[in-house]
């Protein structure tokens, strides 16, 4: 496997950028400069190097919509309020006084094109694979495998926000339909098993580099994360028994390190951009605000109200909604954010299990409990039970990481939010753009 420098990551999104330019919506325009690489230089005979620029381009891309999906979702679902000088971070977001949902607003718009464009750009690698001679057979598995174990990933992403999603954008001139939420992670499924029979035939090291895959930067080991995805899945689609199976081929470990697992990478190089969930303390002017709701309803003791957020010096307050904490979720404007790690892999193990293995369920919940200092499970072991359970531990185990308003539309428990003001409103899900005319 080729060593990998972090610093080089802003060099080849440059690169990768004066290749392609995107729309919001799922279409792309060619650039032809004779100083620098074009499509077409790509996807004809690409050498190894092109190639490799493509792949870090590709994994650079996941991060593209992360801070912006996470912050919307978030505030949609009571976690947070964003306060800075937008208004519909606060109003639209809300439902404020009838408010809808602006299908051609920025938090309609940014991640759907975020992702696509990651999408896009795993579809051009695939494609240029079909034409070069620059590879083995067996190199071209690997990247391969990676690849569409991306475009799975991030059409999942798709899905928590907008409970649909295009799976078939290879032709920009002619899209698929928009699919259903069920037949999204059904493709998905399919497509990360294509991706896991890639890896198993790419030998045992990667000839491209990855940055935040410490771990998982060989075909085995990414195919532990392809597994993890592969489960997520599974989970959202109700096969539970399948996704058993997924997570026993992960890197799930029910008495391992709950932060293990890929990341995302941010730098200060020039070209690269930073954690945009990272907030100075006490900062007035752009803030993550905890909703007061997560503090009122922890249960006595949880470490993870204390390792997640802090009591601002002074109270804020803007447009009608107040808060006392704010998020310390990271340390610096560098800090990784989490792709999935174990202590996701343990809670959709006890998902999995509440149908089936109450008492494994409970013991997967008590290992997250334990974790936070919290002692055992205590309740009834009935379905319901568990799931309520579930979702308490899931709601402060990923609080800001783009998981509750998923979670409570998928059980049907949205209506249980909070009504931060009269006139206010809860939504669940983000209109598809504007752009894509449907």
């Amino acid at each position: 496997m080729k060593n990998f420098n972090i610093t080089n990551i802003s060099r080849i999104v440059v690169v990768l950028m004066t290749i392609l330019t995107f729309t919001t919506s799922c279409t792309f325009d060619e650039e032809f400069d004779p100083n620098r690489p074009s499509l077409e230089g790509v996807l004809t005979d690409a050498s190894e190097n092109q190639l490799n620029n493509l792949i870090v381009g590709v994994e650079s891309g996941m991060r593209g919509g992360v801070s912006g999906q996470t912050v919307h979702t978030g505030t949609m679902a009571r976690e947070l309020y964003k306060f800075d000088a937008d208004p519909r971070n606060t109003g639209d977001l809300l439902g404020a006084n009838g408010a809808t949902l602006d299908n051609n607003s920025f938090y309609s718009t940014s991640v759907w094109a975020a992702k696509y464009r990651t999408i896009k750009n795993a579809n051009i690698l695939l494609e240029a694979l079909e034409n070069t001679s620059s590879v083995s057979a067996q190199n071209a598995s690997g990247y391969r495998g990676f690849a569409k174990t991306v475009v799975a990933h991030q059409l999942i992403m798709l899905v928590k926000s907008y409970g649909r999603a295009r799976v078939d954008v290879s032709d920009p001139t002619n899209l698929g339909p928009i699919l259903g939420e069920s037949e999204v992670l059904s493709q998905v499924v399919s497509m990360l098993d294509e991706a896991l029979s890639d890896l198993s035939a790419a030998g045992t090291s990667f000839s491209f580099p990855l940055a935040g895959f410490d771990g998982f930067d060989t075909p085995s080991t990414f195919s532990q994360f392809n597994r993890a995805v592969k489960a997520v899945a599974l989970v959202y689609a109700g096969n539970k028994s399948s996704a058993l199976t997924a997570l026993n081929s992960s890197f799930f470990n029910l008495n391992g390190d709950l932060k293990t697992g890929p990341k995302h990478v941010f730098s200060l190089n020039a070209g690269d951009f930073t954690n945009g969930l990272y907030k100075i303390i006490d900062n007035n002017g752009d803030q993550i605000i905890v909703h007061n709701s997560f503090i009122a309803d922890a249960e006595a003791g949880d470490k993870r109200v204390a390792d997640k957020t802090i009591v601002r010096s002074d109270p804020t307050t803007q447009d009608g909604l107040n808060g006392t904490h704010q998020t310390k979720l990271y340390a610096t404007n560098i800090s990784p954010i989490d792709i999935i790690r174990n202590e996701e892999l343990v809670l959709l193990y006890a998902e999995a299990n509440i149908p089936s293995n109450p008492t494994e369920a409970i013991k997967a919940l008590n290992v997250i409990r334990s974790a936070a200092g919290l002692s055992d499970y205590t309740g009834v072991s009935t379905e319901a039970a568990l799931v309520d359970e579930l979702l308490t531990q899931r709601r402060y185990s990923f609080w800001c990481e783009n998981h509750r308003m998923y979670d409570l539309r998928r059980y049907g428990k949205s209506a249980s939010l909070p009504i931060d003001r009269p006139g206010d409103q809860v939504f669940n899900i983000i209109p598809i753009p504007l752009t894509e005319n449907e």
